[in-house]
């Protein structure tokens, strides 16, 4: 779990690299390309047999796929890593405390959209626009999630997310080929781009299912919070990115709320503790 999360951050930081040279439309065209060739290999999908009730969710998670990669990185090259992954972690938090009652839940939706004010602080130099596409990735990741349950149901195994991940790679085709074409890669750009892929896809994912067999998906879903966290530190280590002690403040709240609305919020009874995602 602690080599997934800083996997990503890492392949956030690396692809940052890459944004001056080819920009981010085209570092995601490569990360989706990456992350459509190792899911397809490990889910090994079989989609002329998919019915029309299988595909419209496969496809709803293509398009999430699609939309929540390039809002994040383009939201990282405007506001940095980690407040853009900080905001983006409000997704999973909507998920967990929608539709509790629980007074302990409602404290944490105000501790958390308390901190996002914080983080925003409305000036005259505030990036609006980027974090806004911050906000449209929280809202890929909560869609990703409720549609990744929906696909899990009516898929075996993995064969809806490889499929979700080939349709958005194929999305990205022609788009990613003019961005190339548009803005000429270096041997360094597309290096970080394709080790982006690697990263922040290929690694997360292997080592997201091996630890899913080893431990239940509540904790494993508790030690997600730690994101945010490993975001900017690496922001810090690799781009030289700094935030300053309010920033760090409010980022520990959010986390904080979604480790509480976690940790007390009893997991639903399953049969199969493992992940699609």
């Amino acid at each position: 779990m602690l080599g997934s999360g800083l996997s990503t951050q890492a392949g956030a930081s690396v692809a940052a690299l890459a944004f001056p040279v080819i920009g981010p439309v085209a570092v995601v065209a490569v990360r989706q390309w990456v992350a459509a060739a190792v899911l397809w290999a490990a889910g090994r999908p079989r989609p002329r047999s998919f019915t029309a009730a299988q595909w419209r969710p496969v496809l709803g998670l293509a398009l999430v796929f699609a939309v929540m990669n390039l809002s994040l990185y383009t939201a990282i090259d405007r506001v940095g890593l980690g407040l853009a992954v900080t905001l983006e972690f409000l997704g999973p938090l909507t998920v967990a405390l929608a539709g509790s009652r629980r007074r302990i839940d409602a404290w944490c939706a105000v501790a958390a959209a308390a901190a996002v004010v914080v983080l925003a602080r409305p000036s005259p130099s505030t990036d609006y626009p980027g974090i806004a596409l911050a906000l449209l990735a929280a809202v890929c990741w909560a869609g990703y999630i409720l549609l990744n349950r929906i696909v899990g149901l009516r898929l075996p195994g993995l064969e809806g997310s490889a499929a979700a991940a080939a349709v958005s790679g194929a999305l990205y085709l022609p788009v990613g080929v003019l961005a190339l074409r548009l803005h000429p890669p270096t041997a360094a750009s597309i290096t970080c781009a394709l080790a982006a892929g690697v990263l922040s896809s290929a690694v997360p994912f292997l080592a997201d299912l091996l630890a899913l067999r080893r431990v239940p998906t509540h904790f494993f879903g508790v030690f997600m919070s730690v994101n945010p966290l490993f975001a900017a530190l690496i922001g810090l280590a690799v781009l030289g990115q700094h935030l300053d002690a309010t920033a760090w403040l409010a980022m520990l709240v959010i986390v904080g709320a979604n480790t509480v609305a976690v940790t007390t919020t009893r997991p639903a009874p399953t049969t199969d503790s493992r992940s699609t995602s």
